[in-house]
């Protein structure tokens, strides 16, 4: 989607990203975290960052709830805002991606094709998909908020894996099964990805 403003350029600075890999140690990366609500996105995206933190890493989380409250509160969870609210998130990311920094996200992300677009906003490499893959009936066993519950009886509308759609990756760069998998094995999974990717190192 082109920009509404005509009189725009695009400017560039002049830090390159390796000088940003030499001050900060490591490669950028958007680790994009998706599943259904309960899978553990959350809690598995704060695990990494500290894990990243203790490494010595710039990462940082975006979690889906907490964006609502700022960036993203004029939306809703109509097909039409959830695709707005993931193209929003694809650009912090890609703006993330340019600082140098390693960007964890915890969003449902729905639809196959919008995290495809935010895929393509991250050069080759830059963007590591990770399906938090765990059962219907586990996620909603995990629900301490009571939101599948609300969903099922109709209070809340449009709520992915109940009466909205939730398209899972086809080939997702990692797939980590929290219902067989541990938190510590599922942030084992996700920094050995990194490593795998040579995100680390000088």
């Amino acid at each position: 989607m082109e920009p509404r403003s005509r009189n725009i350029v695009r400017s560039a600075g002049r830090v390159t990203a390796e000088r940003r890999h030499e001050v900060l140690g490591h490669r950028p990366q958007t680790v994009w975290f998706t599943g259904l609500s309960g899978s553990g996105k959350s809690t598995l995206a704060y695990a990494v960052e500290e894990a990243l933190l203790a490494r010595g890493a710039a990462a940082y989380v975006l979690d889906g709830d907490n964006v609502r409250f700022g960036l993203n509160r004029d939306l809703g969870f109509s097909p039409e805002d959830r695709t707005e609210n993931i193209r929003r998130i694809g650009e912090v990311c890609g703006l993330f991606h340019d600082a140098g920094l390693i960007v964890l996200t915890a969003f449902i992300s729905p639809y196959r094709a919008d995290r495809q677009q935010v895929r393509e906003l991250h050069p080759e490499g830059g963007f590591l998909e990770v399906f938090v893959d765990a059962p219907l009936e586990v996620c909603e066993r995990r629900d301490v908020k009571g939101l599948y519950a609300k969903a099922r009886s109709g209070e809340i509308p449009e709520f992915s894996g109940i009466s909205a759609p939730y398209e899972p990756p086809v080939e997702p760069e990692l797939h980590v099964d929290t219902e067989q998998l541990d938190l510590d094995a599922s942030v084992d999974r996700v920094l050995h990805g990194l490593e795998r990717r040579h995100v680390f190192g000088r």
